[in-house]
Formats: C-alpha cells, sequence, structure tokens
C-alpha cells in the first residue's frame, strides 16, 4: 500500500435538515417539532417573543432579570425543590434573554420528557418571583456590571454601542442593561413583564429529538393548553433602534481614558442592516472574505503582515433591526492609528476592487461546509429551528443555506460591500491611553478625537 499520495477528497454529501412540522395549540401557542430517532434525549425550548428590545425606557435588563427570576421556584415548589426535582430527571432549565426573545431551554432523556416537560410548563406559567429572590438576581447583574466596567473589551463594546446608536435607542444600552436602569427594578416590575410579555399568543414550543409530533402535540396540548393570556396586554412597543436608518452620517472618533494602559481596544464600524435584508448571504460571504475567517483579509493584514495583533475579526450582528458592523481587535498602544488605518484600507479594497475567485472559493466553501456539522445534535437542531423562528425564516431556509452560499458571486460579494458598508459614517472607540493614542488617532483626519472617562 503506498502512502507517499495524499487522498483525495471525496464528493461532499447532500445535507438534509431534519424535518420538522408545525402546528398551533388552540391557546395560540405555536409549534415546531422535530422528530430524530438516533440517541433517546430531547431538547425542548420555549421561545417568547420579547426581548431586550420590549422593554420600556428606563426598565432596560428586565428582560433577562426576568428570564433568570424564572428558575428561582414557581408557585408550588421552592427553588431547592424545583432543583431537585429536576436533577432526580437528570436534567436542568436554563433561562436568557437577547433583544428579539427570551427563552427557556431543556435537553432531558426522552424517557423522562413528561416529567420534566411538566415542571418547564410550571417554570413558565407560574413562577414564584419572590422579593428576596428577584433582589438577588438584580443584585447579581449590578455585581457583574460593576465589575466588567474594569475590562478593556467591555468599555470599548458598550461606548461603541452608545456613540453608535445615540441615548433615544435601546441598541445603545447593553441587554443587561445598565447600573442605572437595573438598580430601578423591582419585583412588581418582574411580575408585569411576566404577565405582560409571557402568553400563549407570543410563545413557540420547538422541540428535537426522540419523539414523535403526535406525542410532541399530546403533551404540549396536556402542560400547556390550560395556559392563558391572563387578561394582560402587552405594551406599545417603540423600535429597538429609532430611526432604522444610522442617525450619525460622518465619523466620529472617542478614546475611552485607560491612562497607562499598554493596549488599546479597538472597536471600528457603524450602523449595519437587519437580518431580513434579501442579500444577506451576499453580506455573509462579503464579511467572510473581510473579517470573518481566519483566513480573511483584515485578519492576515493586521496579524500576518504587520504583526499588529494576535487576531481581527469584523461581523455584522444580525438583529430584526439594524444591528451594527463591527470590526473588533486589539493592539499595542503604539501601532493604534496604524491599524485602524489598515482597517479602513481593508474596506474601501473590498468595496472598489473585486474579490479574487479563490478568495471567493476558500470563503463559500468553508460556510458551506461547516454547516451540517453545526446541526449534529437535538441540542443544535433545536437552536437552529429557534432562530427560524425568532427571526422568521423561511422553512427551507436550512436545506436551501449551501446552495445560496455557494451561489454568491464575486459581483455579488462587491455589491454587498458597496452597499453594506459605510467608510463615510464610521465610529472609532479605542479603549486606551489617550496620551498615546490621540495624536495617532488625530492623524488619520477622521474628525475631531474626543476623550471620555471609564465610568462616563
Amino acid at each position: 500500500m503506498k502512502t507517499s499520495l495524499r487522498p483525495m477528497p471525496s464528493t461532499p454529501r447532500d445535507f438534509q435538515f431534519p424535518a420538522f412540522e408545525r402546528s398551533t395549540l388552540a391557546n395560540g401557542m405555536r409549534m415546531v417539532v422535530a422528530p430524530m430517532h438516533r440517541l433517546p434525549v430531547v431538547t425542548a425550548i420555549l421561545v417568547i417573543d420579547g426581548g431586550a428590545a420590549s422593554e420600556l425606557s428606563g426598565k432596560e435588563g428586565l428582560a433577562d432579570i426576568v428570564a433568570h427570576c424564572l428558575v428561582e421556584g414557581t408557585v408550588n415548589r421552592s427553588a431547592d425543590d424545583l432543583v431537585m426535582a429536576l436533577e432526580r430527571l437528570g436534567t436542568s432549565v436554563s433561562a436568557s434573554a437577547d433583544w428579539e426573545s427570551s427563552i427557556l431551554k431543556m435537553t432531558v432523556m426522552s424517557a423522562n420528557l413528561r416529567s420534566a416537560f411538566a415542571l418547564m410548563a410550571e417554570i413558565a406559567i407560574a413562577p414564584r418571583f419572590d422579593e428576596a429572590a428577584v433582589a438577588r438576581i438584580r443584585d447579581e447583574r449590578l455585581s457583574e456590571i460593576i465589575q466588567t466596567r474594569s475590562e478593556p473589551r467591555v468599555l470599548a463594546d458598550e461606548r461603541f454601542s452608545a456613540d453608535l446608536y445615540g441615548p433615544d435607542s435601546r441598541y445603545g444600552i447593553p441587554v443587561g442593561g445598565s447600573a442605572k436602569s437595573v438598580t430601578g427594578i423591582t419585583a412588581q416590575d418582574v411580575r408585569a413583564y411576566h404577565s405582560a410579555e409571557y402568553n400563549p399568543g407570543a410563545a413557540t414550543l420547538i422541540l428535537a429529538g426522540d419523539v414523535k409530533t403526535s406525542e410532541a402535540e399530546r403533551l404540549a396540548a396536556e402542560l400547556f393548553g390550560q395556559w392563558n393570556s391572563g387578561g394582560t396586554n402587552r405594551p406599545a412597543r417603540q423600535p429597538a433602534h429609532q430611526p432604522a436608518t444610522p442617525t450619525r452620517l460622518e465619523r466620529q472618533v472617542r478614546v475611552v481614558d485607560r491612562s497607562g494602559a499598554q493596549q488599546s481596544e479597538l472597536r471600528v464600524g457603524h450602523v449595519g442592516v437587519s437580518r431580513a435584508i434579501p442579500e444577506y448571504f451576499e453580506a455573509v460571504v462579503m464579511n467572510a472574505v473581510l473579517g470573518g475567517l481566519f483566513s480573511s483579509r483584515i485578519n492576515l493584514n493586521l496579524r500576518e503582515v504587520h504583526g499588529y495583533t494576535y487576531g481581527a475579526s469584523s461581523y455584522f450582528d444580525w438583529r430584526r433591526e439594524a444591528g451594527p458592523f463591527v470590526v473588533s481587535t486589539a493592539v499595542q498602544s503604539e501601532v493604534t492609528g496604524a491599524a485602524i488605518a489598515e482597517v479602513l484600507k481593508e474596506i474601501g479594497r473590498i468595496q472598489n476592487e473585486r474579490i479574487q475567485s479563490d478568495e471567493l472559493s476558500l470563503a463559500t466553501s468553508y460556510l458551506a461546509g461547516v454547516f451540517p456539522i453545526r446541526y449534529e445534535t437535538a441540542d443544535a437542531v433545536a437552536s437552529g429551528l429557534a432562530s427560524l423562528v425568532i427571526f422568521n425564516l423561511p422553512d427551507d431556509y436550512f436545506t436551501s443555506y449551501r446552495s445560496r452560499i455557494l451561489g454568491v458571486t464575486v459581483r455579488g460579494v462587491q455589491e454587498a460591500a458597496q452597499k453594506f458598508l459605510n467608510l463615510t459614517a464610521m465610529t472609532v472607540v479605542v479603549a486606551g491611553n489617550p496620551e498615546l493614542v490621540s495624536p495617532q488617532l488625530a492623524s488619520l483626519q477622521m474628525g475631531e478625537v474626543s476623550v471620555v472617562a471609564a465610568d462616563a
């Protein structure tokens, strides 16, 4: 047997995302079920259409606190009793909130599905919301905010969002809220938010794994069928980003004061686009070439060519409304200005010059190749279906993803760069030493360089 020749890769196999079915209970709660009988496990996700973007002004962070309080006991069980009941079934329930949704999630052996499912329904429908538990969760969140404010990465991220969206946008404040907003959250706020937002009309139940569709629907009707809206109307919502187009049409440069720091944390970008854009796949491939992969232009430029950083990346933060486009990296203070100049150069280059066919092939082959690996487990499939629900994607999204990615052209990449990247409206935020970095930023001639305190 000869071993000197490298074996050639075989033809890629077709990928089929697990088939799933949709249905709706009599109370309006929607269901999505994907039977997968390879292993005796089931992942259940309850998606509530209401996250940080549904919060009222002054109560930023409430959705996240409500989610964390859900698992602190129910009307019928203390927190300890709930944990013990879940542990006896070999499972746990996690709860979280993001911009668009609040989510309850568990994975359990299929033999224990009915009992675990009953506990999940109890958590969602009848949480306890003790005053002491709410106060503890709130105080933990405040401690986390204070702790993370000492991290350059967090300082850069939060200042970037605040400068990008301005004071009137929910997107200008972190999902978890600010110290000011979280301090004012009470148990009454938590109960009111749950009453308004957690109802069957706003809920989608997703199950993936070793369960038949008929059995899943029967269990859901039994355990969630008596859930009703409670007669509380959801408050009118303002868009998370108002207006839906960038409020700033010029460049701005900000330094977050970290006097004495030897390294700069950089954020460069602008208000991006909604997940709903028709050119989504072109934008994904364009960003992969620009800064989304290790072999991307920005990373190779800053890391390999200039040795400025260990890694640099770019991304669109996909949301229902226009999330940010961000280039993120950390460099030594002395090369802060030079690194930013190279980032801007690469953005301009991908707009003005068509990429090479080998760059396109590398990006599309990678994105299409890793896609099936992302959905090998019931947990991953359920999470994928949750995204389908949250962003209202078509049912053929997963089966058509690879062909759509492979169908992106060199021209499509350039057109996406020209349409979705805006060099004239860039916001630059540097968390670093003003004495060292401010002169470098001024030399870029991007506008006035302003310095703000780290605790501003």
